[in-house]
């Protein structure tokens, strides 16, 4: 079911969800927290579709809220608000209410969303894009408990983890983090089967994808080893190979679907390693309001610590490259003077005499 409600106000809003509710033969609420999305036109129509697919998992209150752009000066002072409530099948496993601000209200958002949070639950903030530099000190971030942003979404993503590092506060996270899961998970269970130190580290991946730069920190920091960032043709990560006392480790994965994983000493084996829709990385966010630790480690160890990025093609240039070798210095054999050596001089009588090399012939200059 759908309301349609054009220049209204938050009291309006949640009379509408009470009308919608009870149209649909379903007054009470038994959602679980608050999901606010933050998006723009462009992006609304994915963004609402992932926090659907994810309230089939965590029923929620889900807020989008798009700030729309005026066009005129005289526009920029007049503020509307514009909302849609949806309830039903239109709303997944909870309810939505889209809202869209103009004028002078898109600045002040956190006084149209406050009104329509649950009471006495969560309140989770997802900025699909252009997310603030300081999360938990923006208006709408210091609503919740838990602020998810998207590095990958940004213009410059490495940029953006360093942001995100300097004004890290407990509850942040990003979705760039919960794509490295899977790998992370196996990761650890191979290091588990082994029994060997690890030497050095390299990751390869996207050079715009977040995501490889994450891992490459997270097993900087908790291996205590040199990481080195390698740039591949994708799609996402690609690969992570470890080298150690035993042998390499290698995960390998070139279709975004199936990786190989590689131990010393046993045959090489198929895992799946798909990639994830954006629905189900939310999801996974909010199975957890608690400050994640393990991503502040990770992302505090710092993208400038990591080992230079080089690329496939300037690694296999590297590897054609001859090996220098040094030059062969031809050893003379001291002038003839005439005495032998006696026996005591040789050490050994019964030695025999090593034949005399003939000598060396100089190549003639060409």
């Amino acid at each position: 079911m759908k309301i349609d409600l054009t220049d209204t106000t938050a009291s309006k809003i949640n009379k509408g969800l009470v009308k919608a509710r009870r149209a649909i033969g379903t007054p009470a609420v038994g959602m679980v927290l608050t999901l606010v999305v933050v998006t723009d036109e462009e992006n609304a129509y994915d963004a609402l579709k992932a926090a659907n697919d994810a309230s089939r998992e965590h029923p929620s209150r889900t807020l989008v809220v798009i700030k729309r752009v005026s066009r005129s000066p005289r526009d920029r002072t007049q503020s509307r608000l514009d909302a849609e409530v949806r309830v039903g099948t239109d709303a997944g496993s909870g309810e939505t209410v889209v809202l869209r601000l103009y004028g002078e209200v898109s600045d002040h958002a956190q006084s149209v969303v406050l009104p329509l949070l649950l009471p006495d639950a969560p309140v989770v903030v997802w900025w699909s894009v252009d997310a603030p530099r300081d999360p938990a000190n923006d208006p709408l971030g210091a609503l919740s408990q838990r602020r998810v942003t998207d590095s990958y979404a940004a213009e410059k993503p490495v940029d953006e983890l360093r942001s995100r590092a300097e004004s890290y506060e407990p509850g942040d996270t990003d979705l760039a983090w919960a794509r490295i899961t899977p790998w992370r998970s196996m990761l650890a269970a191979a290091l588990d089967q082994v029994d060997c130190e690890i030497v050095s580290v390299e990751v390869a991946g996207e050079e715009s994808n977040p995501s490889v730069e994450l891992l490459a920190m997270w097993l900087a920091d908790r291996l205590h080893v040199h990481v080195r960032r390698a740039v591949s043709a994708g799609p996402g990560l690609t690969q992570v190979r470890l080298e150690t006392t035993g042998g390499p480790i290698t995960l390998h994965r070139s279709d975004g679907a199936m990786a190989t994983l590689a131990l010393p000493g046993q045959p090489d084996r198929a895992v799946a390693l798909k990639r994830r829709e954006t629905s189900e990385l939310l999801a996974e966010e909010l199975r957890r309001l608690d400050p994640d630790d393990t991503y502040a480690s990770a992302l505090r160890f710092g993208v400038d610590r990591l080992g230079g990025i080089q690329s496939a093609a300037e690694r296999a240039e590297a590897a054609a490259q001859p090996v220098p070798t040094l030059p062969v210095r031809a050893v003379t054999e001291p002038a003839a003077t005439g005495v032998q050596p006696t026996s005591s001089e040789s050490g050994n009588s019964d030695r025999p005499t090593p034949a005399k090399m003939p000598p060396v012939k100089k190549a003639d200059p060409q």
